[in-house]
């Protein structure tokens, strides 16, 4: 019977953690280049059940031996394993602003393989999918959490204030003649990337990660005056958190049932 319980409460701290991560993806629907996590479950390992009896090996009871059959499997709960960024490409917004600068993806030879812009945050090189820039008062191209964007050469953009005309490849034209490449990061596998927090994400030590300029294959497009908005499915977030509720309250109900059971084999059959 405790086993039932354990496999309940599993149940609702599981559901609690992915309305956790529902909630988190609803706050950022309007979030340029948010992507949405996904709670990936995970069972505990099934346990084999056995049932053991002993039999004599004689007429007079002299000895015993012990055998055992199988009952079948069971599993011992659920947990959330961990969370995964959607990296699928949000819709295009546009904005009018020059700064403003959206990603589209083209061609990626790798299945989980995307581009970022490189930024510097206060721990180091990061990646953003978040186009939203602007020009700081040194006249540094940052973006909204005010880190410098990167050339390819890992420099922050310096434009000096003046205007500029971004080419498709991502390269800024400058009116004294001056071109500089933005800094676009390919990433062969995304979901080894860590969130950093403020929609930047860093490189763990096992992500590959190199100049999407210089990968074979790697294809995309820049949009001026444009961003790339939230990838989060509004209607369908809300129907999994309500799915994610309605499977804690049937987990509650479970773990109600075994402790009105545990009550009346303490209290009643206890007694006799």
């Amino acid at each position: 019977m405790l086993k039932g319980l354990y496999t309940a409460a599993s149940g609702m701290l599981a559901q609690q953690r992915r309305q956790e991560v529902l909630s988190n993806n609803l706050a950022n629907v309007n979030t340029n280049g948010y992507k949405a996590d996904q709670g990936q479950l995970r069972a505990f390992p099934e346990m084999l059940m056995k049932s053991m009896e002993s039999k004599p090996t004689s007429m007079n009871g002299s000895g015993f031996i012990t055998t055992s059959k199988e009952i079948g499997s069971i599993n011992s709960g659920v947990y959330v394993q961990e969370t995964i960024p959607n990296f699928v490409q949000g819709d295009l917004r546009e904005t009018g602003i020059s700064t403003d600068t959206a990603l589209v993806d083209g061609n990626v030879p790798d299945e989980n393989g995307s581009i970022f812009f490189t930024v510097q945050t206060a721990a180091g090189e990061a990646y953003t999918r978040n186009g939203n820039f602007t020009i700081d008062a040194d006249g540094f191209l940052t973006n909204d959490q005010g880190s410098y964007v990167l050339d390819t050469e890992g420099n922050a953009i310096q434009t000096n204030n003046q205007t500029y005309k971004l080419t498709a490849d991502g390269t800024m034209q400058f009116a004294d003649g001056r071109n500089i490449q933005l800094g676009l990061s390919y990433v062969q596998d995304s979901n080894l990337l860590d969130k950093q927090g403020e929609n930047v994400y860093s490189a763990s030590n096992e992500a590959q990660v190199a100049d999407a300029r210089a990968m074979d294959g790697v294809t995309y497009n820049i949009v001026q005056g444009a961003v790339e908005g939230s990838n989060v499915n509004l209607q369908q977030t809300m129907a999994d958190m309500m799915q994610a509720y309605r499977t804690f309250e049937m987990n509650q109900k479970v773990m109600k049932a075994y402790d009105e059971s545990l009550g009346k084999a303490v209290n009643e059959v206890g007694k006799l």
